[in-house]
């Protein structure tokens, strides 16, 4: 199946906490149809000391949202769109802004 978000795509959170938030794609996890998005869904985590020059403490990082919370911006609108995919004339398939029908390059 092909990915309709991939790194390094800017999206937006449609639905749970984080909600109306915007960030960019750092990370995907195909396995569990999630994505780690900048900036969003900030947990906290407790690490033990590793060693000399390691300290513990607690660290905030990005937790995976799913897939179906995050919708594609749409490069032309600067808006949520759905996306689809379309075959160009080289055989090269890309994905398409369904709003705008701006081809998405990444």
């Amino acid at each position: 199946m092909a990915a309709r978000i991939k790194k390094g795509d800017k999206v937006a959170v449609i639905s749970g906490a984080a909600k109306g938030g915007r960030g960019e794609v750092l990370r995907v996890l195909p396995s569990e149809n999630r994505a780690v998005v900048q900036g969003l869904a900030m947990v906290k985590r407790h690490l033990k000391p590793r060693g000399m020059g390691q300290p513990g403490g607690i660290e905030r990082r990005e937790a995976a949202i799913h897939l179906s919370n995050l919708m594609l911006i749409d490069p032309k609108t600067d808006r949520p769109t759905r996306v689809g995919f379309r075959v160009l004339e080289d055989g090269r398939k890309v994905r398409v802004a369904k709003a705008s029908g701006q081809v998405i390059e990444n």
